[in-house]
């Protein structure tokens, strides 16, 4: 089979049109380019290998849920829940994503031009060497960082939009760094601001750089802005609210 393979997902549900991708990397193919694509579900679900998969349209919900190794690049929006779960890989996405993107992801990176909606982040966890990425380039909404327990997440705000209320509501793990000063009255009552040392810059600073890359940006003014830090102020935020007898 050849190397690469471009689908026509124009009118076609969202099963056969998984199933053919599946088949088309079982058989070889490494460059998989989606046209046509509308709502449909799971696309790059479960998926393994080194594969890139190149949507052209609007995916629908849990874009490479489970996914593990390929990457994905959306040109356009995608719904809710992109990177579900996910081990590895890197997801790429020219435009803005629904609620919940990164919901118990694991692994890998993900990468969001423009706006994300609610609970973005929520329960990113990590496991020795695996830590996952997000980075959104617009403003996200309220609950970002939603018992988040592993992890960076990091919020460029580049349109200066960004309002969320709520941010890190039961946090016990992980980082989130959002461009800006955020007001206390923003966090959730379990997350702190710590100061952003210069270790944390250049520790952030490939990250910043390979986001801007993807996206055609100049990388060193955002390295070099004023950043908030917001981490968990306990391992067991939730901790007052039960009794044991």
């Amino acid at each position: 089979m050849a190397k690469s393979l471009t689908i026509d997902a124009k009118d076609m549900h969202y099963t056969p049109l998984n199933q053919q991708i599946r088949e088309a990397l079982a058989n070889g193919a490494r460059e998989v380019t989606v046209n046509g694509v509308l709502g449909q579900r799971f696309i790059g679900s479960g998926l393994q290998g080194d594969a890139t998969i190149t949507i052209n349209g609007v995916p629908g919900g849990d874009l490479a849920m489970f996914m593990s190794g390929p990457t994905i690049i959306v040109h356009g929006n995608a719904d809710h829940a992109p990177g579900n779960t996910m081990d590895s890989g890197k997801v790429v996405i020219h435009g803005s994503a629904g609620d919940a993107v990164a919901h118990s992801m694991r692994g890998g990176t993900i990468f969001v031009r423009d706006n994300i909606g609610y609970r973005g982040g929520i329960h990113m966890k990590q496991y020795e060497e695996k830590r996952p990425i997000l980075v959104v380039g617009g403003a996200a909404r309220t609950f970002l960082g939603e018992y988040m327990a592993g992890g960076l997440l990091i919020v460029l705000d580049l349109n200066e939009t960004m309002d969320a209320r709520g941010i890190g509501s039961g946090i016990h793990g992980g980082e989130i760094i959002i461009r800006g000063d955020v007001d206390d009255a923003s966090l959730a009552s379990g997350a702190k601001k710590v100061p952003l040392t210069d270790e944390d810059r250049a520790r952030i600073a490939p990250v910043i750089r390979e986001f801007a890359g993807e996206f055609g940006l100049d990388p060193e003014p955002l390295i070099n802005a004023d950043y908030t830090r917001i981490v968990p102020a306990s391992a067991r935020p939730f901790a007052g609210k039960y009794t044991w007898e």
